[in-house]
């Protein structure tokens, strides 16, 4: 394609198959996906063999998130300047190395270390993936697909970190869960260098210093600041010095990326709805998953005694559901609109979080996984097509940043819903449990209670092989109660927030792209005159023209309209052999050899 008199060659394409790139690429993302749920298997055998803390638990999980998260908007402008496929295979060995390390680390603070290197090599992994789909893919329909499978890779995440990392605990010590992650590392890495083709945007571009500096710092205070924020506590003055000092820090960055002549990263795309409300969609979507994944995981092997192995192949329902809507949610969006597919998709996630609110010691796993059915497909819906809206918004020499935004608002909205959704069940459970817990407790054991459900559950067992079986029952009682009611009132909050989003969803997100948007093209762009039947010069394969042509639709009866449209009209999408119409009389779909260019 030609653009204001220069030709893109988005990706250079080796003689593998889109089908094997797309495998490969999503073998990639799948890498972090499982990295995410895996570690947390592992938490309670670092507790026995590391003597690890419960600040020292936090930090494993949060450094590889802060990390992440600091950086991963630099990764993606840096990758749109070097190349994304060097930045891919940097990623994937520096992931490596940290797991490697973080295998046979012998205290908790080393460990913190090496996630903090794994979270670096994530940042180069995870945005990469998705910015050469786009580049590979570069037809809405089919790119739309392609992001969808990249998108049924979360589900797949959510169940095989735990049933993996399950079982490699019950077989072997706590490092093989980080073990495992190199070879895989190193197979897609060989995958990656043999099957994706280079990709990098074609004019060269001076790297923004201050840009990339500002986003990281900027970002990894935000992400730091709502970590911290439970433990500080929301009000107090270091949470808010924190949070006001990422907020200026970022808004340093807007005006900064505003003034630079070749700036990191566009800050004008915000102004555009599809990319600013599909953003938004995806924190709502994270937020509310990450907040119940935070809770099922303890309702799961604490209420119902399941181990991590079996909690893992007890989530494969939510897992299947995710993948499943991600295929399919993309291709909706395309034939009815994303704003349709991604508020139906949060409205179902709202639901599905206050369905299960009301779950009890005795509800059948049965009702559960109807509730998981029903919630990931809803976030199914959200995730993919709001995905696909986002990298639909950003010109493919872009599509590394681009694809950095969309991670961002998945890191940023987990990281918050953890923190928020997590204050507010740990406020609930230790409000009821201060009026229902059994006096006269050992204070060793009521500390432990008070603490966590898992604590108080410990204390019971400590209790009852001390011979004092009936404050160890009445105690795990009051705990689980406590814990239940926390989980009642934290996933309301989620639920609603969820539908809030279904509703800001459907006013804001438009359904479809801008004409031209799709490709990345401006109003000023000049493009040769397009006739879309062929017949005559200038005929592009795609059919595609500048959104200020007009077209006029040839009488027929093979056209299916909403409305009349006779006469001109401009071309909204194209779809296969179909072309999306819009004119004075309605809008609708036409076949396009009935289009032609006005002579």
């Amino acid at each position: 394609m030609t653009r204001a008199g220069r030709t893109l060659t988005p990706a250079r394409q080796r003689p593998t198959s889109k089908s094997t790139v797309l495998i490969t690429l999503c073998l990639a993302a799948l890498i972090i996906n499982i990295d995410v749920t895996i570690v947390n298997v592992a938490l309670p055998s670092l507790v026995r063999e590391l003597g690890a803390t419960t600040t020292n638990l936090q930090w494993v999980v949060d450094a590889y998130t802060l990390v992440f998260a600091a950086l991963i908007l630099a990764a993606g402008s840096l990758s749109d300047r070097v190349g994304r496929k060097g930045v891919l295979l940097a990623g994937l060995g520096v992931f490596a190395i940290g797991s490697l390390s973080g295998s046979f680390c012998q205290t908790p603070n080393q460990l913190i270390a090496a996630r903090a290197v794994m979270g670096i090599g994530a940042a180069g992994i995870f945005p990469a993936t998705l910015s050469l789909i786009a580049n590979v893919f570069t037809e809405r329909a089919e790119r739309a697909k392609a992001i969808g499978l990249w998108g049924a890779t979360t589900g797949v995440g959510v169940a095989a970190g735990p049933i993996v990392g399950g079982w490699l605990l019950e077989h072997f010590w706590w490092g093989s869960v980080f073990l495992f992650m190199v070879p895989v590392a190193a197979i897609v890495a060989a995958l990656v260098a043999w099957a994706v083709p280079t990709s990098r945007d074609p004019n060269i571009r001076p790297v923004d210093g201050p840009g990339l500096v500002l986003s990281s710092l900027g970002m990894g205070m935000l992400v730091f600041s709502i970590i911290q924020a439970p433990e500080w506590g929301w009000g107090s003055t270091s949470t808010i010095a924190a949070l006001a000092a990422a907020l200026g820090i970022l808004a340093v960055f807007v005006a900064v990326e505003s003034r630079t002549a070749v700036p990191m990263m566009d800050v004008s795309l915000f102004r555009n709805l599809r990319f600013t409300a599909a953003s938004g969609s995806i924190t709502i979507g994270f937020f509310v998953l990450a907040g119940f994944t935070f809770l099922i995981t303890q309702y799961f092997q604490f209420v119902k005694g399941y181990t991590p192995f079996g909690t893992g192949i007890r989530l494969l329902p939510v897992a299947t559901s995710i993948a499943i809507a991600a295929v399919v949610g993309t291709r909706l969006a395309v034939r009815v609109g994303n704003n349709v597919v991604v508020a139906t998709g949060l409205t179902m996630w709202g639901l599905a979080v206050l369905w299960i609110s009301t779950a009890s010691t005795s509800t059948s796993y049965y009702e559960i996984v109807g509730q998981m059915l029903l919630g990931g497909g809803g976030l199914g819906l959200i995730t993919a097509p709001a995905t696909e809206a986002i990298m639909g918004a950003v010109p493919t020499e872009k599509a590394g940043v681009g694809s950095a935004v969309n991670d961002a608002t998945r890191l940023f909205g987990a990281a918050l819903g953890v923190a928020v959704i997590g204050s507010i069940a740990a406020s609930l459970y230790s409000t009821r449990l201060a009026s229902t817990i059994p006096s006269g407790l050992p204070e060793q054991a009521a500390a432990a209670a008070k603490g966590s459900v898992g604590g108080a559950l410990v204390a019971a067992k400590a209790l009852g092989a001390a011979g004092l079986v009936g404050q160890a029952h009445q105690l795990v009682t009051a705990a689980v109660g406590a814990f239940l009611h926390s989980v009642e009132g934290a996933l309301r909050v989620a639920g609603a927030v969820a539908l809030l989003g279904a509703l800001i969803a459907g006013i804001f997100l438009p359904a479809r792209p801008r004409v031209g948007e799709d490709l990345g093209l401006r109003p000023e762009d000049e493009l040769p005159p397009v006739v879309l039947n062929g017949n005559g010069s200038g005929h592009r394969e795609h059919g595609w023209v500048p959104r200020t042509r007009r077209l006029r639709v040839a009488p027929s009866t093979d056209a299916v309209v909403v409305g009349s449209v006779a006469g001109p009209v401009v071309v909204v999408d194209i779809d296969g052999d179909w072309a999306h119409v819009d004119g004075a009389g309605g809008d609708g779909w036409l076949r396009r050899s009935l289009l032609h260019a006005r002579t």
